[in-house]
């Protein structure tokens, strides 16, 4: 990491290529379908909130959150559209495909996560977003 002097003050620089990686290994680890898998990308207290939502917080919190996502979308397929970085701040990008668990119908839903990471690249606070309401429209099939 390096260290960033300038008018908002100091701040590290995350290498983008570890992000990129990071990134990679974090889409590999919701593609495996394991909710722990997805969680060990968070710091023990990391948390994330959810479309403005009560945050998931703590590890086994965001493990929770994960599963909850499986059980909805059991054959959910993530894919990294665009991953940035700036300082220790990250957009991550993303589109996940799969079918409603209750009415079998297809769902192909685009979205973000804003990224605070650590010196290790866990991620401390994660402010996810996607359209809630299209979501809904898709799960039913209008």
């Amino acid at each position: 990491m390096v260290s960033v002097d300038g008018n908002m003050g100091d701040y590290e620089m995350i290498d983008p290529e570890a992000v990129a990686r990071m990134a990679a290994d974090y889409t590999a680890a919701w593609n495996s379908k394991s909710a722990e898998a997805v969680a060990s990308y968070y710091a023990e207290d990391g948390e994330i909130t959810i479309n403005s939502g009560d945050p998931w917080s703590g590890r086994s919190r965001v493990k929770d959150m994960a599963a909850g996502f499986y059980a909805d979308v059991p054959d959910l397929t993530l894919s990294c559209d665009d991953v940035r970085c700036a300082g220790n701040h990250v957009i991550f990008v993303w589109t996940f495909t799969g079918h409603d668990a209750s009415t079998g119908n297809p769902l192909n839903i685009r979205g973000w996560e804003e990224w605070d990471v650590g010196d290790n690249l866990k991620v401390i606070s994660s402010r996810g977003w996607f359209d809630a309401d299209d979501y809904a429209r898709q799960a039913q099939g209008a």
